[in-house]
């Protein structure tokens, strides 16, 4: 699966072309689909432009984003970020995501407080964990945790940025996660993709180790020879480009 990232919680200020409004959001993914994009990570967002996790959004976001992907005649995965940035209330956020509707799965990042609670309830309502594993030092929470026999799949999304910091060969920590994984047993789906300077060296990692990927403006607005991107179906089209199995 070659997922495609939008918007993330950036705005106009990060990209003109960002997508913002529900309107736009569709209008990107309609190219991205056809560029090659089989998956979607969504920020949902509000009528003011601000991201939410409240159902009534997201259950339109989502269906609305289903019914495009059977207008261009292809099944997409929809997924959505769980971020606790969003609702930082733990017990809010929970009653929230129990009433979503047409969610494939939701990313719950590790590094957040609270996150067994997120994922128990995904549990519960039937929405895919994709767990959000940011360095190789999550791996002690997420085998802790009880719940890595029960994802859908594991996101490895790394970068140089907080809250760790990461240093070296991106490919080289890549590796460190998945030897941590295969070493706890895990043999679930994995997606692995970064951030900024990280993106593109982590798309060809994940190419090479057969892995989902993603792309798009929330990882970065940069194609591989770092010239600014006009859009995300570009960015879809330079990762397909990277793969030698298309």
């Amino acid at each position: 699966m070659l997922q495609v990232t939008p918007n993330g919680p950036w705005g106009k200020d990060v990209h003109a072309n960002m997508p913002v409004t529900l309107d736009e959001v569709l209008a990107d993914l309609r190219e991205c689909f056809r560029a090659g994009a089989t998956g979607v990570h969504l920020h949902v967002r509000d009528h003011d432009g601000a991201e939410t996790l409240r159902p009534a959004a997201v259950n339109e976001s989502c269906r609305k984003v289903r019914e495009l992907a059977t207008e261009e005649g292809i099944e997409v995965e929809v997924g959505l970020t769980t971020g606790a940035w969003i609702v930082p209330d733990l017990g809010e956020r929970v009653a929230m995501i129990r009433e979503w509707e047409g969610v494939d799965c939701a990313t719950v990042n590790l590094s957040e407080k609270g996150f067994e609670g997120v994922m128990q309830a995904m549990l519960d309502t039937g929405i895919g964990i994709d767990v959000g594993l940011w360095s190789p030092a999550e791996m002690e929470l997420l085998t802790g945790s009880g719940f890595l026999k029960s994802a859908q799949r594991i996101s490895i999304e790394l970068d140089a940025g907080e809250p760790y910091f990461l240093t070296g060969d991106p490919s080289e920590v890549a590796r460190q996660v998945n030897d941590a994984l295969d070493a706890a047993g895990s043999t679930c789906p994995r997606l692995t993709h970064g951030m900024g300077d990280w993106t593109w060296p982590l798309v060809a990692d994940a190419f090479r180790r057969g892995h989902d990927t993603r792309v798009g403006f929330e990882d970065s607005i940069h194609l591989p020879d770092g010239s600014p991107a006009q859009s995300n179906a570009e960015l879809v089209r330079a990762a397909q480009a990277l793969n030698p199995d298309r």
